[in-house]
């Protein structure tokens, strides 16, 4: 496995986890503003410090992208964008609809979510069964 694709796996798993430990602590009875902005710090702590982790343990080609990760990530970003465009316009459409803000913010959250969720998997896919662009 690449330094690339270690990447991808740590931000996915990061993302399905940040996401369930917010609702975790939202169904603890934690107010949803600070579970979410503080489930959102961690996941980016979490994030760096598992890039930071797999360099220092796999060294080697760490720093280093080939044509074809560029590829998978260029690839990988457009298609879970899409769920952010889904995400926004639903997020609009909750607040034409004059609806609380909890869940406004959780529509745009778990958009982000998706996102991540959905970008990592296409790039996991394109690594493991080729990548072949349009």
């Amino acid at each position: 496995m690449g330094a690339e694709e270690r990447r991808v796996w740590i931000l996915g798993i990061v993302a399905v986890l940040g996401y369930a430990a917010y609702w975790i602590a939202v169904g603890a009875g934690a107010g949803y503003r600070p579970a979410m902005l503080w489930t959102i710090g961690a996941a980016i702590a979490a994030g760096i410090a598992g890039h930071v982790a797999a360099v220092a343990i796999w060294p080697e080609g760490a720093n280093q992208k080939d044509q074809r990760d560029r590829e998978i990530d260029r690839f990988g970003q457009a298609v879970g964008q899409s769920m952010l465009v889904i995400g926004g316009v639903a997020a609009l459409a909750l607040a034409l609809a004059e609806t609380s803000y909890f869940w406004i913010a959780n529509t745009i959250y778990l958009a982000f979510v998706l996102s991540a969720v959905l970008g990592s998997t296409t790039k996991l896919v394109a690594y493991r069964r080729g990548f072949h662009p349009w």
